[in-house]
């Protein structure tokens, strides 16, 4: 059952989401902090259970994916059906009700979060490779989460938090999807580098590579992050879109890989130093 929740991807959306806490302008309060955590627990854990549901048949299909519960044959798909749609159920209320007056905004960006992940991205990765922006929109959303937790409202700074975390989801996605290409085929997956080459795939990952930069370096124009942050962004971001700028004309299956990693490396450091700096 665990591995229906996809812990360590529940892991990252509850790191977002204290980060994202942590950088609206207000005091801490640890009731809220609990609610928050929790309700975002649930809702990315039925988002994510629903998702290996729904695509049960495909994982079964792709080498990543075939040992996970459910194409395994290790669970019955009615146990997962269940145990998604109730962690749904007692997310959406508790986050909408559990926070006072920024309840309800909090509670919307859940839904959207979910209505997102499940109901559109997870059908249209078989028809379209614009499920990846689709589906960059749940990966962001629990840094807003809280922050609206916190403020009440949907404001420029909240929106800054946000982007970092959406646009960074497009060159890490269609790194992936370079070097797995014959995976993603095999089970039927509309990829960019599928449906309009490599070429054209590694353009658009230096393109969002440089606008990463762009947005990152908003959270400091905006006064969300001082001057130790500015530093760290920058660097990490301009040594992360040179290497993306390295393979735009002969970009191979191993730099996509390594481009990869190199997104691994490159958000927990500067999300690290966004929420470092954004308390000091």
């Amino acid at each position: 059952m665990i591995a229906l929740v996809k812990p360590r991807i529940l892991f990252m959306t509850l790191v977002t989401a204290a980060g994202g806490m942590s950088l609206a302008p207000g005091g801490f309060e640890l009731w809220r902090a609990l609610v928050v955590l929790a309700g975002t627990a649930f809702i990315v854990g039925a988002a994510n259970t629903l998702n290996m549901y729904l695509e049960r048949e495909v994982d079964c299909l792709m080498v990543r994916t075939k040992d996970r519960p459910l194409p395994a044959g290790r669970l019955e798909p009615r146990v997962a059906l269940g145990f998604g749609v109730a962690q749904a159920f007692v997310a959406v209320p508790l986050l909408t009700f559990g926070l006072g007056a920024a309840g309800p905004i909090t509670g919307l960006c859940a839904v959207i979060a979910f209505v997102a992940y499940v109901m559109v991205y997870t059908p249209m990765k078989q028809r379209s490779h614009v499920a990846t922006w689709i589906g960059a929109i749940p990966g962001a959303m629990p840094a807003l989460m809280g922050w609206t937790a916190v403020t009440g409202r949907i404001d420029p700074g909240g929106l800054a938090v946000f982007s970092v975390l959406f646009v960074w989801q497009i060159p890490h996605f269609h790194a992936i999807t370079l070097y797995r290409l014959r995976d993603y085929q095999r089970a039927g997956l509309a990829t960019l580098p599928g449906a309009r080459g490599d070429a054209a795939t590694r353009v658009e990952i230096v393109m969002y590579a440089f606008v990463q930069l762009a947005c990152s370096l908003l959270l400091y124009a905006l006064g969300v992050c001082g001057e130790l942050y500015l530093v760290i962004a920058s660097v990490s971001g301009l040594a992360y879109a040179g290497y993306a700028a390295s393979g735009l004309f002969r970009g191979d299956a191993k730099w996509a890989r390594r481009l990869f990693l190199a997104s691994i490396l490159y958000l927990p450091l500067v999300f690290g130093a966004m929420v470092l700096d954004g308390r000091l």
